[in-house]
């Protein structure tokens, strides 16, 4: 028997009160996070990745419990694979704790102090954005993830992790806020949703008076549904078609390797990219290569006219003629849109009209076409010679990422720590007035 579907938590009214004392508490405690020290803050982490450790046979015995679930509930192969708490995974966790407790603290930097004509000095400091609230799927590591940005960004947040690991999820939440105290510091400052109720995302997606902004982290539908119910902002990004685009002027050799890893070094990720334009001048030389390249890997080309008459050459190739939804697609799999286009112009406008304006490369040696395609393409990463598999919190130097947004305000791209502060002005005076 379900119990947590008798849980008075789990009726209307109980779900309400509940997320409303989450909500309060978080608010609460992230005042005092905000005023906390970088050394307090750095020692919960620390104090964290102890934690995990000491505690790896107790992680497994609760995440046993869901894998357990899942199993019995037919969840597939790869997912069940994705909950599951391996003595290597819980060594990240504790590893990637200490990795962000190293990084710069932003919070209560200064930044772009001018002194004006009235003897006043202008500037802008950074600071905690208050509380976020994060809805997430499937891996319960995601919980320590959230839980040491917020820590180390002074924020509050209140986790909403998927239903399948709720026992993996709650095992994790009771060692932050352990080391939280450790550290002493407040507790509340990280919250988890201990129901599986879905009317808690409901809740939690429409208290401004508690929650600062949402950051969604799963499929399309569950983006979709928080982004149209949502009474908060929401930092977000719904899909994932990235561009490669192999310009007239090209290294071929280098064309085919980037366009390989940016497609296949891993097809489930978001910024793998799922659409390859190929410009005339080099479809004939570069689509053979690279059509064997993906036939050897099983990769389907779903092709316009004109590829599907140079890929249908390729031994092995499995190749179909696109349709119009195939530009759209975001694929996560051995799949890959295939086009041939007239012109750089061609491209760009192809991309902003079909990408999810996520992540778009360039492969060319034509240094004012790279520079055309970085300042016209209309997505959150723009990349020359790269492979899109690079758009990621750990390469660009961040350390780490709470997601990634393709929105246009506050956060664009991967959302680091820096993502989870505001800037606010300060002004310094001695006495000015003004006259």
């Amino acid at each position: 028997m379900n119990t947590a579907t008798q849980s008075p938590e789990n009726t209307a009214e109980g779900v309400e009160a509940l997320m409303n004392r989450l909500g309060q508490a978080a608010r609460a405690a992230a005042t005092m996070m905000a005023a906390s020290s970088t050394a307090a803050r750095n020692n919960a982490l620390l104090a964290l990745a102890a934690r995990i450790r000491s505690e790896a046979d107790t992680l497994k015995t609760r995440n046993a419990i869901d894998i357990y679930a899942a199993e019995s509930n037919g969840l597939s192969a790869p997912m069940v694979d994705r909950l599951r708490l391996t003595d290597k995974v819980i060594e990240t966790m504790a590893q990637s704790c200490e990795q962000v407790a190293a990084l710069p603290d932003p919070v209560g930097e200064m930044t772009n102090l001018r002194r004006r004509p009235t003897g006043i000095t202008v500037g802008q400091m950074r600071v905690p954005i208050g509380v976020f609230g994060m809805i997430f799927e499937s891996r319960p590591n995601v919980t320590i993830e959230a839980a040491s940005l917020a820590i180390k960004s002074g924020n509050g947040c209140v986790l909403r992790g998927g239903s399948e690991a709720i026992e993996s999820n709650k095992a994790l939440w009771a060692l932050v806020q352990a080391a939280l105290a450790d550290a002493g510091l407040p507790k509340d400052a990280v919250q988890l949703v201990p129901t599986t109720d879905r009317a808690a995302v409901g809740r939690l997606i429409a208290m401004p008076e508690y929650v600062d902004v949402i950051i969604p982290r799963g499929g399309k539908g569950l983006i979709e549904r928080i982004s149209q119910e949502a009474k908060v902002p929401v930092i977000k990004h719904l899909d994932g078609n990235c561009h490669t685009y192999v310009d007239a002027e090209v290294d071929l050799d280098l064309a085919v390797k980037v366009t390989d890893n940016a497609k296949t070094q891993k097809y489930s990720p978001c910024n793998a990219t799922e659409s390859l334009l190929v410009h005339v001048a080099q479809a004939a030389a570069f689509l053979p290569r690279i059509g064997k390249v993906f036939a050897d890997k099983g990769v389907e080309m779903r092709a316009d006219a004109r590829a599907k008459a140079i890929l249908a050459d390729v031994p092995g190739a499995q190749v179909v003629e696109a349709t119009e939804q195939d530009w759209y697609e975001e694929y996560l799999a051995p799949v890959i849109a295939v086009k041939v286009v007239d012109s750089l112009d061609e491209a760009i406008a192809h991309i902003n009209r079909y990408g999810s304006h996520h992540t778009d490369a360039i492969l060319t040696t034509n240094h004012p076409n790279g520079m055309r395609f970085i300042r016209e393409v209309d997505s959150a990463s723009v990349m020359i010679n790269a492979s899109t598999r690079f758009a990621d919190g750990f390469e660009y130097g961040l350390g780490a990422e709470i997601g990634i947004s393709t929105d246009k305000f506050h956060a664009r791209g991967p959302v680091g720590l820096e993502g989870l502060t505001s800037l606010k002005f300060v002004v310094l005076g001695q006495g000015e007035v003004r006259g």
